[in-house]
C-alpha cells in the first residue's frame, strides 16, 4: 500500500488543495483548516448550507492564504487582532477575524454577511476526548487532524453507482491505494514514512458528500450519499473513511509506503 494522494484545505468547506507533500505540525497538515467562514452570530458556514463555496478556491503557499471568488477576484486572508469566539460543531474556540476585503466578497457571493477568522497558535481546540485520551489539539475541521481514505473503497462504492464520482466528494487527507475495499474499518495503528497515525473513528458521512466540487451544486438524486447510506450505515453513522490522529511532526510525500501496525482483531 502507497499514498495515492494528498489533500490539503487552507479554508474549511473551499476546495481542496492537490499537493505533491506536505508538513506535519501540532494541528495536522500545515495550513489545515486555520481559516473558516461564520455568519454574523460567529457559527461555521460550509457547503451544507452553502455549496456553492465549493467554486471557491484556495491558494496556500509558506506566507499566506489566498483565496478566489467567482465574479470577485482574489484576495489574500489576512487576520487582524479582533478576537471572537466562533462555533464549530460543539466547540467556541477563539478566532481572529480576517481583513474585510474578503469578508465583503465572500457576503456578496454567498449573499449574506459572512466573516473569514483565523485560529492562530495560541488557540487549543481539543480533540474528542471521548475517542483520544491524550491532550492533543485540532484545527477548524470537523473534529480529529486527519481523514484517511481508501481508492479500493471508492471504486466498490462507484461499482454500485450510475454516475462515478470521485475521491474529492470526500475530503481526504491522505489517500491511500492498494488497499481492498473497506480495509480501512479495521485499522487502528499506520506507519507512513516513518510517522505513527491512529485512527481513532469512522468518518460518518453527510449531504456534503452530494456536492460536485465542479459546479457547486447538490446531486437531485442525493448521491452518493443515498447508495452509501444503503449499505455503510453503522453506529457511527453513514461511513467512508477513518479519523486519525498523528503523534509527532513530520513530512509525507505522494507515493510513501503504508504499513498497518495494528488491526482490529490484533
Amino acid at each position: 500500500m502507497k499514498i495515492h494522494s494528498l489533500f490539503v484545505y487552507p479554508v474549511k468547506s473551499l476546495a481542496g488543495v492537490a499537493v505533491d507533500q506536505f508538513e506535519m505540525d501540532d494541528f495536522g497538515p500545515r495550513g489545515d483548516r486555520r481559516w473558516m467562514i461564520v455568519d454574523d452570530e460567529g457559527i461555521f458556514v460550509t457547503q451544507r448550507r452553502h455549496p456553492e463555496l465549493a467554486l471557491l478556491e484556495a491558494h496556500l503557499d509558506e506566507q499566506e492564504v489566498e483565496i478566489s471568488i467567482p465574479g470577485e477576484g482574489r484576495f489574500p486572508l489576512r487576520p487582524t487582532s479582533t478576537a471572537i469566539r466562533v462555533q464549530v460543531w460543539r466547540d467556541w474556540p477563539q478566532a481572529l477575524v480576517g481583513e474585510q476585503d474578503a469578508n465583503e466578497a465572500l457576503s456578496r457571493f454567498c449573499g449574506m454577511p459572512l466573516r473569514l477568522v483565523y485560529m492562530s497558535d495560541e488557540t487549543f481546540r481539543r480533540v474528542d476526548p471521548a475517542r483520544v485520551p491524550d491532550n492533543r489539539r485540532v484545527s477548524f475541521a470537523d473534529g480529529f487532524p486527519f481523514l484517511i481514505t481508501s481508492l479500493g473503497s471508492l471504486d466498490e462504492l462507484n461499482s454500485r453507482l450510475e454516475t462515478p464520482v470521485d475521491i474529492r466528494r470526500f475530503r481526504p487527507n491522505i489517500v491511500i491505494e492498494g488497499a481492498p475495499p473497506w480495509a480501512e474499518d479495521g485499522w487502528r495503528e499506520l506507519m507512513i514514512n516513518e510517522q505513527p497515525f491512529r485512527l481513532v473513528k469512522p468518518c460518518s458521512r453527510c449531504v456534503m458528500t452530494t456536492v460536485d466540487p465542479d459546479t457547486g451544486i447538490k446531486d437531485p438524486s442525493v448521491q452518493p450519499l443515498r447508495t452509501l447510506t444503503s449499505y455503510r450505515r453503522t453506529d457511527d453513522g453513514v461511513i467512508f473513511g477513518m479519523n486519525a490522529i498523528h503523534d509527532r511532526p513530520g513530512k509525507l510525500r505522494v507515493g510513501d509506503a503504508v504499513t498497518i501496525v495494528k488491526s482490529e482483531n490484533d
